[in-house]
C-alpha cells in the first residue's frame, strides 16, 4: 500500500501524543465521493487497566464502536486512507496535525496552531494514577 509508510509516520505522532498526554482527538474525514462510512472517531479508552483506543465508525445511519491497542489502531485506519477518507487529523493541546491526499494523491503532513485547550481526561486520568 503506497499510503502506509506515510500513514504510519503521522501515526508515531499520535502516539507520541498519548504519552506525553497532549492527545484530544484524532478523526478520519473526507470521503472519495457518497460513501456509507462518514468519518471515525478515535479516542483513549481505559480498559482492565490498559490504555486502548475507541474507534467509533460513523456511517449515516449507525454508529459502530471497536476497541483495539494503540499498535492495532494503526493497522485498523491505514485501511480507510484513500479508500474512502482523504484525511486524518490530530488534534492535541500543543497543534493540530493533518495528513491529507490531494487528488493526484500526493501525501501532505501540515501542521497548524492547537484547536484544542484540554487533553483527553481518559488519557490524563490514566497518566496520572
Amino acid at each position: 500500500m503506497f499510503f502506509q509508510e506515510s500513514f504510519f509516520e503521522f501515526y508515531t505522532k499520535v502516539k507520541l501524543s498519548l504519552e506525553d498526554g497532549t492527545f484530544a482527538k484524532l478523526t478520519l474525514a473526507k470521503t472519495i465521493g457518497n460513501t456509507d462510512l462518514m468519518n471515525i472517531y478515535v479516542r483513549p479508552v481505559v480498559e482492565e487497566g490498559i490504555l486502548k483506543m475507541e474507534l467509533k465508525f460513523k456511517f449515516q445511519q449507525e454508529e459502530q464502536v471497536e476497541i483495539h491497542s494503540i499498535d492495532n489502531t494503526k493497522d485498523v485506519l491505514v485501511q480507510y486512507i484513500n479508500n474512502p477518507f482523504m484525511s486524518a487529523i490530530l488534534f492535541t493541546t500543543e497543534f493540530d496535525l493533518t495528513y491529507k491526499l490531494n487528488k493526484k494523491r500526493a501525501v501532505s503532513i501540515i501542521q497548524k496552531g492547537n484547536t484544542f485547550g484540554n487533553a483527553s481526561e481518559v488519557l490524563l486520568d490514566y497518566l496520572n494514577r
